[in-house]
């Protein structure tokens, strides 16, 4: 307890309003991507012990899966992104009372409406398994994953709404390592629960589900005990005061939405990849298109801390109405996706085969399948990074109807019927394309918008 005492008051101060730009993305980045690179080192590893205590079926089975598990991530997002950025704007005005009463609802939305999904997932777990591309055989495995996965969502939930509040707060230092603690034991857990103990795969579910409960724990310890502005603020129990919860929850999904739909993107990617690469390659083919979804949330996971960096900036400066600040802000961000998707790009593109090791063995026959795969894939990692970006910016100035158009191309109408036919023109390359091009028209078409305006 006194370790977080300490922490907090020793945080750095965050001035939004006249702190240069790159000082404050500087601040708000580095502890964000030590969190997120975290987040990548536990997918490595849980994909690594899953691959070889498990094999390359439950790789397969995680990955039918883990579409479900990117929804409630985007659910989170979405609520934690709209609560922030409508709370940013408050503060920028100094309306402290609004910003509180934003971030008390959002957590009540959020935990409502995970509650209601999970409740839905655990009464129909064979039914959810084959919507999302199980085969009859991997039913069983899958269910045995998610069933742990959809009873630990509601306290998820309090992590990642929570972790936008912190940051919010000023202290993502804080918000970073609530992160690195849920990494650090799924880690431990995860190789404690699938070897020595022997629970297979349910093992790494309990694992991810333990370990972010204990997380979102620590979150609200801190919103509670220690937040400096964001604090929870006691609602009124009455008609007007539900009344006015629903409408304000209604705006922050409204305004979080896009951020959502980028990663159901990610679920609409992964699903869509599941039933071509089971009809053509078949279970090996949905595993080796599994490490490519363990890696696909790393390039997420580099834009959206970029973008989680400067989104308060960027509202904030809205806020007041500081437009050179704004665009000063967006490019920065933008310079940050450049480089973060070129070197993603080169690792992944490069270090194939290193990477594929990691969750397989040679003999597995996945094993070429990814290998040569990977090269193809890796080329949409700048491209990823770009668009997340752009559409963040315009998150961020409330523009969250063309922001969440932009992510229904990018992960559903685009990709959808790439996915399908890009495949019957190259062959096998064309299904490890899909993604990248599908970055590439979305880009495109962000490009020919922005042209009209800033």
């Amino acid at each position: 307890m006194a370790d977080i005492q300490t922490d907090i008051q020793e945080r750095d101060s965050i001035d939004f309003a006249n702190e240069p730009v790159g000082r404050l993305f500087r601040k708000m980045f580095f502890p964000t991507l030590l969190g997120m690179i975290s987040m990548v080192v536990l997918n490595l590893a849980d994909g690594a012990f899953i691959g070889h205590g498990v094999g390359s079926a439950g790789l397969a089975a995680v990955n039918i899966a883990a579409p479900i598990f990117n929804i409630m991530t985007g659910i989170g997002i979405m609520f934690g992104i709209g609560s922030s950025i409508v709370a940013s704007i408050h503060l920028s005005k100094g309306n402290v009372k609004a910003a509180r009463i934003n971030i008390t609802q959002a957590f009540i939305g959020s935990i409502a409406f995970s509650s209601l999904v999970a409740v839905f997932i655990l009464t129909n777990l064979d039914f959810t398994c084959k919507l999302f591309g199980s085969s009859d055989a991997l039913v069983p495995l899958a269910g045995s994953y998610l069933k742990w996965i959809a009873m630990s969502l509601p306290l998820q939930m309090l992590g990642m709404v929570g972790g936008f509040a912190v940051r919010l707060d000023g202290s993502p230092k804080f918000s970073m390592s609530c992160t690195l603690v849920a990494s650090i034991l799924n880690i431990i857990l995860d190789y404690v629960f699938i070897f020595p103990l022997g629970l297979g795969l349910s093992g790494a579910a309990r694992a991810t589900a333990l370990s972010f409960t204990i997380s979102g724990l620590i979150v609200v310890l801190y919103i509670v005990r220690y937040s400096k502005v964001v604090k929870l603020y006691r609602l009124r129990l009455s008609v007007k005061s539900a009344v006015l919860t629903v409408r304000n929850i209604g705006y922050q999904m409204k305004t979080g939405f896009s951020a959502m739909l980028g990663e159901v993107a990610v679920s609409g990617a992964i699903i869509v990849g599941n039933f071509v690469f089971m009809n053509h390659l078949g279970e090996d083919g949905v595993a080796a298109y599994g490490v490519a979804c363990y890696c696909m949330p790393i390039l997420f996971m580099l834009a959206n801390s970029i973008v989680q960096s400067m989104q308060p900036v960027m509202s904030y400066a809205y806020g007041v109405g500081n437009i050179p600040r704004l665009l000063e802000s967006r490019n920065v961000a933008l310079k940050g996706a450049v480089v973060a998707g070129l070197l993603s790009t080169l690792v992944l593109g490069l270090g194939s085969r290193f990477i594929t090791l990691i969750f397989m063995t040679p003999d597995m026959p996945a094993f070429d399948l990814c290998v040569k795969g990977f090269p193809y894939f890796s080329a949409g990692g700048i491209l990823i990074a770009v668009n997340l970006v752009l559409i963040g910016y315009y998150q961020s100035i409330e523009k969250a109807a063309k922001a969440s158009l932009l992510m229904l191309l990018r992960g559903f109408i685009i990709v959808i019927p790439v996915f399908i036919l890009l495949p019957k023109v190259l062959g096998v390359p064309g299904m490890w394309l899909a993604i990248p091009l599908s970055e590439l028209l979305t880009l495109l078409i962000i490009l020919l918008l922005s042209l009209s305006r800033h």
